[in-house]
């Protein structure tokens, strides 16, 4: 049967009232063949005005039907295709996001990217996963003394809990200049010239982004506190790093000769060093000082380790005659009380110095814990017999470590301050000081420190690392009986 639709009467209402988004064949539905149901039944939707003959309505549906067979099996073939093609794109989608979510790439300025975390940290967790006794990181394992600690105790309940004035609590000021002044024969102006920080490592940070430009030139000692290095990279400095060479770790005056020039703006210095217990010479001193006076150059000074000098009376660099207007003196309370977790710890620079670094510790921390400075400033004030008694003490758990890494076969360097030690590891045979110190805390069950990481180049200082003697005697003797017992030279 052929029909004319030119000449049937409702073909304009057909195809205006077609509902054609509703009724187009879509290989996204989930039954293609109930398509020709949709579109008979639409029919009686059509208005009554619509007179389609019996004969007419027949054709439409034998014909619907046996093209829908057809286009049926092309839909639903369709429909596979991009089903499955659609689920592996959706699940590699998923998984791209899963593995975001669960790994996200880390993030860091350029300038920081080299420091991972640091080597005291990374140490210390392997004590704890590995059971070793830690002679790594430079913290007690007692602690601070109870005179010390019981006037925290009195500042707390006095009411001192509220922020401090940005540069210190006027009180503990004074007792640092009063100290300054005992042990350097120089008056310091304790409201102009001594700003508190949150530890020694802050007063670090602040006086090198308070002082230093993008492009200026410092000199370290190395191997150095690995600090310096990240703190110099934030600020934009230009390193240059003087090697310090076992056994005595001395300063080749020669080369710092050769490497400060008119372009330096500041040397760094650490005495007694940390790591090596290297405490500067007289003779040192003020050879850097003669450099820095000649060549218009500042100095800072870490010297958190002085009340722990052995072998020599400790100097400071700005006692030397004209070295105090260029000289930023850092130190803290943490080493010499036993009491690392306050953070208390200053800096003393003449006024037009201490103007940049204030403004850099404004916009770090502003302010130290209040109740703790009012603590410090007790025990800057202990007798002189304090300081003597702590001499002593140290100097007995020194020895017996000094003498039990002697006794294990490490070669052992001279160590005149600070709780540190240094030894060469290479009569064990390893290749350098990070697979030594693995295996010592894995099989042997002792932390030491890897010295590498205290070097612009690591490969320096390979054959070191670092031990700690600031832990109770007990502690001490037992690390040794496990090397004793498990380190076999080779």
């Amino acid at each position: 049967m052929s029909i004319c639709w030119n000449q049937y009467p409702g073909r304009a209402f057909l195809h205006n009232q077609w509902p054609r988004k509703s009724m187009r064949l879509s290989p996204y539905s989930p039954n293609p063949s109930t398509h020709h149901e949709m579109f008979l039944s639409s029919f009686s939707t059509f208005s009554p005005s619509l007179r389609l003959p019996v004969a007419v309505f027949k054709c439409i549906r034998s014909s619907f039907k046996t093209t829908l067979s057809f286009s049926s099996a092309r839909a639903c073939a369709a429909m596979a295709s991009l089903s499955t093609v659609s689920t592996d794109k959706e699940a590699d989608q998923e998984l791209k996001y899963k593995e975001q979510a669960v790994s996200p790439q880390p993030q860091v300025a350029k300038r920081l990217e080299k420091f991972k975390t640091t080597i005291f940290t990374q140490m210390s967790n392997l004590a704890i996963k590995h059971g070793a006794i830690n002679l790594g990181q430079g913290f007690p394992n007692f602690d601070g003394p109870d005179f010390v600690k019981d006037a925290a105790i009195q500042a707390i309940i006095a009411g001192n809990n509220q922020y401090a004035r940005g540069y210190g609590v006027p009180v503990l000021n004074a007792a640092i200049a009063e100290r300054f002044r005992k042990d350097s024969g120089i008056e310091v102006d304790p409201e102009k010239e001594v700003t508190i920080t949150s530890g020694c490592t802050e007063a670090i940070a602040a006086t090198i982004l308070g002082l230093i430009n993008p492009g200026d030139e410092v000199i370290l000692f190395a191997p150095f506190y690995d600090s310096y290095e990240a703190t110099l990279s934030m600020a934009g400095a230009k390193i240059k790093s003087i090697t310090l060479c076992p056994p005595d770790f001395a300063v080749p005056l020669d080369v710092l000769n050769s490497v400060v020039t008119k372009e330096t703006r500041a040397i760094l210095i650490n005495t007694p060093h940390n790591p090596t217990g290297k405490m500067l010479t007289k003779n040192e001193l003020e050879f850097i000082a003669n450099l820095s006076i000649e060549n218009d150059v500042l100095v800072f000074t870490d010297e958190v380790y002085d009340k722990l000098a052995f072998a020599a009376e400790h100097i400071s660099i700005a006692s030397i005659p004209g070295m105090f207007e260029r000289t930023v003196t850092m130190n803290s309370l943490g080493k010499t009380f036993s009491l690392t977790g306050w953070k208390i710890g200053w800096a003393i620079a003449p006024s037009h110095l201490t103007w940049g670094l204030r403004q850099a510790h404004a916009f770090l921390t502003f302010a130290t814990s209040t109740p703790m400075q009012w603590a410090a400033s007790v025990a800057l004030r202990a007798p002189e017999s304090y300081y003597e008694e702590l001499r002593r003490d140290y100097n007995a758990k020194k020895a017996i470590l000094v003498d039990g890494l002697k006794e294990v076969g490490f070669i052992v360097y001279p160590s005149s301050g600070t709780y540190f030690v240094v030894v060469d590891h290479t009569p064990f045979g390893f290749p350098d000081d990070i697979s030594f110190c693995e295996h010592l805390i894995k099989e042997v069950g002792v932390v030491a420190i890897p010295t590498s990481v205290f070097y612009l180049n690591p490969e320096e200082g390979k054959n070191l690392v670092r031990f700690t003697f600031c832990k109770d005697e007990g502690t001490l003797k037992a690390a040794v009986e496990r090397m004793k017992e498990k380190l076999k030279r080779k």
